[in-house]
């Protein structure tokens, strides 16, 4: 699924959840609410971490990491959308101007791509 697409399905579900506070006689979550949720999450997500490094085991660790993954882009699918951010096309350019960066960081016989093929 690419970003556009799962921009769409965020949005929606959003809409979902709007109806349900709304249908629940409350308001629904701003965009500022939405950011306040994610960094729940963010925290949410470093203790499985922890839990991955075997600091803070869990039982259920797989599918709960996997779960709040999912949950921290869509976040971030949300607020993307509501500030008419182009994700797709910021994340490709901040790919492009960290490799350059790095790459600047290099010797030259160590410059290799993805790959590890030579540049």
């Amino acid at each position: 699924m690419s970003i556009p697409d799962m921009t769409a399905r965020a949005r929606q579900v959003r809409s979902l959840f709007a109806d349900v506070d709304v249908s629940r006689s409350r308001r629904p979550w701003s965009t500022e609410e939405v950011m306040l949720g994610f960094v729940g999450d963010v925290g949410d997500l470093a203790k499985l971490v922890l839990g991955k490094a075997e600091v803070r085991p869990r039982a259920d660790l797989e599918d709960a990491l996997a779960h709040e993954l999912a949950d921290c882009l869509w976040s971030l699918l949300v607020l993307a959308d509501e500030y008419e951010i182009d994700l797709n096309a910021a994340y490709h350019q901040l790919m492009d101007d960290l490799d350059e960066d790095l790459r600047r960081h290099l010797p030259d016989a160590s410059v290799t791509g993805a790959s590890g093929d030579p540049q």
